[in-house]
């Protein structure tokens, strides 16, 4: 007896497949730039590591630049997502006393600085490298990085329940992220963990004292 057609119901939809199939090819990206780099990151290798034909990535992204800008937002995504998880992870716990202020603030800069040692941090670093020289690259990079900027700053802000009309907490707040930044670039270089852990200790003091 012949088999009879999958009710419609049970088909997933085109339009859901495709989104599924570019998904793939934007992790597999995001993958590849934190293992080999942008120079090592080609669009055979993509389709490789997603599962997906060449010509099914060329319908989706017909040149390598077309997937890196993809990749771009997609990536600027994917760190908003997980800064602002781990955020709201930290606002949940209670802060009763001046001690439990203390440890939310250092718990905060342990939080900001592994996400600024994070495999995806390490693709976007990638990418602003890249960019440098690659005007497309830039123009897609640059304004969701001052995107990905604004957004980290608004939640520090927040986090530390900071008032920025006070003289210098604005640039208190700044200077946290470029120094949890920092810390995140050397640590491509070499585990930097034990130190940073230990410059970020002392910086909570620093901010425990100036913003209480």
């Amino acid at each position: 007896m012949p088999t009879s057609p999958a009710p419609a119901s049970a088909r997933v939809p085109q339009a859901d497949r495709s989104r599924a199939m570019r998904a793939r090819l934007l992790e597999a990206t995001v993958d590849l730039l934190v293992e080999r780099g942008f120079a090592g990151t080609s669009t055979t290798l993509v389709s490789e590591r997603a599962g997906v034909s060449r010509g099914a990535q060329l319908h989706h992204f017909p040149t390598k630049n077309d997937l890196v800008v993809a990749a771009v937002e997609h990536l600027t995504e994917r760190r908003g997502a997980e800064l602002a998880a781990a955020f709201d992870r930290l606002s949940a716990e209670p802060v009763a006393t001046a001690a439990d202020r203390r440890t939310r603030l250092r718990r905060m800069l342990e939080m900001l600085g592994d996400h600024f040692a994070s495999p995806v941090f390490a693709a976007a670093l990638e990418l602003w490298v890249a960019a440098r020289t690659d005007e497309a690259l830039l123009a897609a990079v640059a304004p969701l990085e001052q995107r990905v900027g604004r957004e980290a700053h608004r939640m520090t802000v927040a986090a530390l329940g900071a008032d920025e009309s006070q003289r210098g907490v604005r640039e208190l707040v700044q200077a946290t992220l470029d120094l949890v930044r920092g810390l995140g670039l050397a640590s491509t270089i070499s585990d930097d963990s034990a130190r940073r852990r230990r410059i970020l200790q002392e910086w909570a003091d620093v901010l425990d004292k100036e913003l209480s």
